[in-house]
């Protein structure tokens, strides 16, 4: 009889053992020990934006004070590389964009980092089409417009970007490779001293997601020519495509992420992608990007670490196509 008892128990406990190693516990328990850094590696831009939406709802989740620092420079890459030598515990993020993650790899010689390795993905957040932005006081009212003029009077044209190396940056580089024409490239550290010179005409020209310059171009005080994407934006039904304006399938798309250090645990990097992902598709954050004309995508790490290797390979051969090299 006593052997006929242990049987059961020993059972129980193998059972108990076997449910306790299967569940997944790391992943539910993790928590940060101090404060968590969102490094954001360019100034006054979207990417900006969104580590601030996302801060303060992160902070509530995770129990710990999560600060937002910018650290702009050589294109993002000093940011990027700040993230990729912390070290891998969870505590410092990175809000990457096309820039440090996939254009720059094909733009400098030497790269601090290897997006691929040095850091890890944790979900794609957003993609969105840009807008092609003129000054009013140039005079420049469509694409055909900017080119004639530009191709006119090549040394009097000047563009910016949000940042060497960026979609804003590319977008108009293969603009002006398949239009053949020639407009001065003045990068800034982020959108806001970019649309700031737009606005103030002291450049006549740039690429910039909606949520830069909109408000700007419903006040008057920038004009709207084209977007980059294959389809209008349903809040400017009237702006049509560069593909619509003479250039068949063009398209320049820009995109935000999270990523952290390469090499951490996977527990962290799950519990990050949870309530990351949570956070961005609440009815409050999900109206904010939507006014921002974003798209929400939301990926997997796995889908993000593919969608990163796609587009190192896509702005690789636009930079060699276009003859592109960092300034």
């Amino acid at each position: 009889m006593t052997h006929i008892k242990r049987r059961p128990l020993a059972f129980m406990a193998l059972v108990s053992l076997t449910m306790a190693l299967c569940t997944p516990a790391g992943a539910q328990d993790w928590a940060p020990t101090k404060p968590i850094r969102i490094i954001v590696p360019i100034v006054g831009s979207t990417n900006d934006v969104l580590a601030r939406l996302v801060a303060p709802k992160l902070q509530e989740v995770l129990g710990q004070p999560v600060v937002v620092e910018n650290k702009p420079g050589a294109g993002g890459n000093i940011g990027a590389d700040m993230v990729a030598k912390a070290p891998p515990d969870g505590h410092t993020l990175l809000i990457g964009y096309n820039g440090p993650l996939a254009i720059n790899p094909g733009l400098f010689e030497k790269m601090p980092y290897d997006p691929q390795k040095d850091l890890a993905p944790i979900t794609l957040m957003v993609k969105a089409p840009q807008y092609l932005v003129v000054h009013p006081g140039s005079g420049i009212t469509s694409v055909k417009d900017l080119i004639e003029k530009a191709k006119a009077n090549p040394t009097r044209y000047s563009y910016g970007s949000v940042a060497l190396g960026s979609a804003s940056h590319l977008t108009m580089e293969m603009l002006k490779s398949a239009a053949g024409f020639h407009i001065t490239h003045i990068p800034y550290r982020g959108a806001g001293p970019a649309v700031s010179d737009l606005i103030a005409g002291n450049i006549q020209a740039g690429f910039f997601v909606p949520g830069n310059v909109q408000q700007f171009a419903k006040e008057g005080r920038l004009r709207l020519l084209a977007t980059s994407g294959l389809k209008r934006f349903p809040s400017t039904p009237e702006i049509p495509t560069l593909s619509e304006s003479g250039f068949p399938e063009f398209e320049a798309t820009s995109w935000i992420g999270f990523l952290t250090t390469g090499g951490t645990p996977a527990p962290i990097i799950d519990r990050y992608h949870r309530e990351i992902v949570k956070i961005i598709r609440s009815p409050e954050i999900t109206k904010r990007l939507i006014e921002m004309e974003f798209e929400i995508v939301a990926t997997t790490p796995g889908q993000f670490r593919d969608w990163i290797g796609s587009e190192i390979k896509r702005w690789g051969k636009v930079i060699k196509d276009t003859g592109t090299k960092a300034e």
